[in-house]
């Protein structure tokens, strides 16, 4: 595994890193040395990440990881926290790491003269994982169709004819719906 000088080397965009990508990458790595896992490529499709936010966080997860929503191997559940579980499926261990609130105020008295951003991005680099970090041992349960290399046969929704993977599909009255037909969709056409 790389050190954090290299992710945060490979994660900048002209010399500069947003300070979330700083925490993203280091909860990244103590996630991955909580469940005992040095090289996240020697895991492929039994180490699943759940994020639970959509800011920095995902980013810095699959930078570190290799963890992918197209690879099935990064999940999103949207709980606005900078959190994320690692679960090594081989095992059966799971991690959560979060971060705690306290580490902001702490980096901007650290380095009052800087902006915020700067302020947090180089506390973020400098405080120990205790002053960042919480983690927990916890039980995660994935659905079958949740875990990577998990394959179902295509269906077809009844009402707008699109394809349906993955077990995604709901039978109500008989008909074969995809999510959005039964009621379930994020969107309203117009």
């Amino acid at each position: 595994m790389k050190s954090l000088e290299e992710y945060i080397e490979k994660a900048s965009k002209n010399g500069h890193i947003r300070s979330g990508m700083v925490l993203g990458i280091r909860l990244a790595l103590l996630g991955l040395e909580e469940i005992g896992i040095e090289d996240p490529r020697q895991h492929h499709r039994s180490l699943v990440v759940i994020v639970e936010t959509d800011r920095c966080l995902p980013d810095a997860i699959e930078l570190v990881t290799g963890c992918r929503l197209g690879n099935r191997t990064l999940k999103f559940k949207d709980l606005g926290k900078m959190a994320a579980t690692f679960l090594d499926l081989g095992a059966d261990h799971a991690v959560r790491v979060s971060t705690r609130e306290a580490a902001n105020q702490l980096a901007q008295e650290m380095f009052p003269d800087l902006d915020k951003d700067e302020a947090l991005g180089r506390a973020y680099g400098a405080l120990s994982n205790t002053e960042l970090f919480t983690s927990q041992s916890v039980h995660v349960k994935l659905n079958p169709e949740d875990i990577p290399g998990y394959w179902a046969p295509r269906v077809i929704c009844a009402e707008c004819g699109e394809g349906v993977a993955f077990d995604r599909e709901l039978v109500e009255d008989g008909r074969t719906l995809c999510r959005s037909c039964a009621g379930q969709r994020y969107f309203e056409p117009s």
